[in-house]
């Protein structure tokens, strides 16, 4: 298996809107989700701090999870975005060889 999930978490819909469609435009990833409304407890320059977030996933091969990272580094507001890669271990493999397709495999 070599999909994963990229987590990224942003300030605004609207940043994750346009860091998910820049990322499938390009075809770095087959698809993007956008998940409103999540609630953030963090530590950043030394306080607790709370925000409300969104989350993008996007779905990719772990081959291009560096160019996806700095991607999203290069489109993302935040100085330090999260943006991990998460290994995916099965699943339905009619969808795991759309995210090849899509992504140029």
């Amino acid at each position: 298996m070599n999909k994963v999930f990229i987590y990224v978490t942003t300030e605004t819909m609207a940043d994750a809107q346009r860091i998910g469609t820049a990322v499938v435009e390009s075809r770095l990833a087959a698809c993007a989700n956008i998940l409103p409304g999540m609630m953030s407890i963090y530590c950043w320059q030394g306080e607790v701090r709370q925000a409300s977030e969104a989350v993008l996933i996007l779905k990719t091969r772990a081959e291009l999870t560096d160019a996806v990272v700095a991607k999203v580094k290069a489109l993302h507001p935040y100085e330090c975005p999260c943006a991990v890669a998460i290994p995916i271990s099965g699943g339905n493999p009619d969808f795991l060889k759309w995210i090849d397709v899509e992504t140029g495999q």
